[in-house]
């Protein structure tokens, strides 16, 4: 009979053993925090990720609301119009045919000058044998959203030349991920 009570007491030892220790660990945490046993480490709804809980929707600064296209609802209003003074950044053969147009644009690379206006650099080339005026429309976006529809009254491209210019955009407190531009007219 000794040999029984002897493992009653061990398995009653053994439970009494275990439920001290999730006593005193639930002791030392407050209401609505836990203790990681492998770790030591006592968690808060501070420190435990808040996905799955409904919450505000529109971030809280403005670098989280970068990443959230949908939180910005401001638009510049109308079509801003510029005439940027054009670098001449080389003159080309005179390609102009049924198969190529007479003026081509490419460039538009978008970048931020901090804390004024974002800003793309685009280039103009006549292909042609006359002096060409060109109306070059960009189009400022954030989420395919516009934000801003801007005119550029490109200066006179003689026969060959190929021009480079500025083209600003919104103020950069307004986010922007992509622009557009296209050939409007070449007059």
């Amino acid at each position: 009979m000794k040999p029984a009570f002897h493992l009653a007491t061990i398995v009653a030892t053994g439970t009494f053993a275990f439920m001290m220790a999730a006593a005193s660990s639930l002791a030392q945490t407050a209401p609505g925090q836990f203790r990681d046993e492998r770790t030591g480490k006592v968690w808060t709804p501070e420190t435990v990720s808040q996905d799955d809980k409904a919450g505000p929707a529109t971030p809280s600064s403005v670098r989280d609301r970068a990443f959230d296209p949908r939180s910005q609802l401001a638009v510049v209003e109308g079509v801003t119009v510029q005439r940027p003074r054009a670098n001449l950044m080389a003159v080309l053969p005179v390609t102009a045919g049924p198969s190529v147009p007479i003026v081509t644009l490419d460039g538009a690379s978008l970048q931020a000058v901090p804390g004024e206006r974002w800003l793309t650099v685009i280039y103009v080339t006549n292909n042609s044998a006359d002096i060409v005026d060109t109306v070059v429309g960009c189009t400022f976006t954030n989420a395919d959203r516009k934000v801003q529809d801007t005119r550029v009254i490109v200066p006179p491209a003689g026969p060959g030349e190929r021009l480079g210019m500025p083209v600003y955009g919104p103020p950069v407190d307004l986010f922007v991920d992509r622009v557009t531009c296209r050939v409007m007219s070449p007059a």
